[in-house]
């Protein structure tokens, strides 16, 4: 313990305050406070693990690595939702876009793999976890993403629903006499894979596992999974002037071979050809899971965790 520079906070909501990592201080805590109901699910536990090591350890300088400040880049036409505009000027709705540690992580890996700096990459990277959601990076900087106000938007997660029609909400007033917090909880909690398996599972080797069995149910999610990531990421495209690699990452992303595969075959205009010996190895020393005359394909470990350790580290020794 008395080695300890620092303590490094991974903070889900930045808003629009915050766009690199920042020394926590009392004005910085204060404005985090104010941004709450943004991430009303995660930031108050974020602020209270920071509360708590501040008692135990006051001796010890802590920052906030936002997970929302990589997408800070964002172009108005790719943040702004079509809704009235005061919503945006006077609460803040928007689109946020989460996983931004990540991105950031996995980009700069892929730059030098690619042998390129990543001020000239344009990539496509595909964050397949528990949490999902998908990226445009176009020379180095986040241009569009998948997930919005909250991290329930965008591609079919673990137990989030991903992008849903808001009359939903109306709809099931009407027909279960549900109010919004019932509806909110259950597109998080019980939608997603697990939703769609008739509540099996919400972990994608599960539900292979079961797929291989006959289970129609794990099958159905799968399916929808993977077509829903394919058009995401077709999508996202839009907002690239060209493309240097699609990235898969995250733990669904770094291991399931069969999931890229599925998603690439979904995604028919683009023509992906993967390597079989490659996609089942996870990559070669480059993470290339692509055949040589197919657009590169790469699979890319993440790693939050160093970029939270090395963004401390250099917030620290700055002040």
């Amino acid at each position: 313990m008395a080695q300890l520079a620092g303590i490094g906070h991974r903070v889900v909501h930045g808003g629009e305050r915050f766009s690199a990592s920042t020394r926590l201080t009392a004005d910085v805590l204060e404005q985090l406070q104010q941004i709450s109901d943004l991430a009303p699910l995660h930031n108050p536990v974020n602020l209270l693990g920071i509360e708590t090591l501040a008692e135990l350890l006051p001796e010890l300088p802590q920052v906030a690595v936002f997970d929302t400040a990589f997408h800070q880049s964002l172009p108005q036409q790719a943040y702004l939702y079509a809704v009235p505009y005061d919503w945006y000027q006077q609460d803040g709705v928007r689109r946020y876009g989460f996983h931004g540690t990540s991105y950031r992580y996995v980009s700069q890996a892929a730059a030098q793999r690619l042998n390129k700096p990543l001020a000239q990459c344009n990539l496509l990277i595909a964050h397949l976890g528990n949490g999902c959601s998908a990226c445009a990076i176009a020379d180095g900087r986040s241009v569009d993403t998948s997930m919005g106000l909250t991290p329930l938007e965008g591609l079919v997660m673990g137990s989030r629903s991903g992008d849903i029609d808001a009359g939903v909400f109306e709809h099931l007033a009407r027909t279960r006499q549900y109010d919004s917090a019932e509806v909110v909880h259950a597109l998080n909690k019980h939608s997603g894979l697990q939703g769609l398996s008739g509540g099996l599972s919400n972990d994608m080797r599960t539900l292979l596992q079961a797929e291989q069995q006959g289970d129609s149910a794990a099958k159905r999610a799968i399916e929808v999974f993977c077509f829903r990531a394919a058009r995401q990421l077709a999508a996202l495209q839009t907002s690239l002037p060209s493309l240097d690699a699609l990235v898969f990452t995250g733990g669904i992303g770094e291991h399931a071979a069969v999931i890229r595969q599925r998603i690439c075959t979904a995604w028919r205009s683009m023509n992906w050809q993967l390597d079989d010996a490659l996609n089942q190895q996870h990559g070669d020393d480059h993470g290339r899971i692509s055949q040589p005359n197919s657009p590169m394909v790469m699979v890319i470990a993440t790693d939050e965790e160093r970029m939270i350790a090395a963004d401390t580290y250099e917030c620290i020794r700055h002040d």
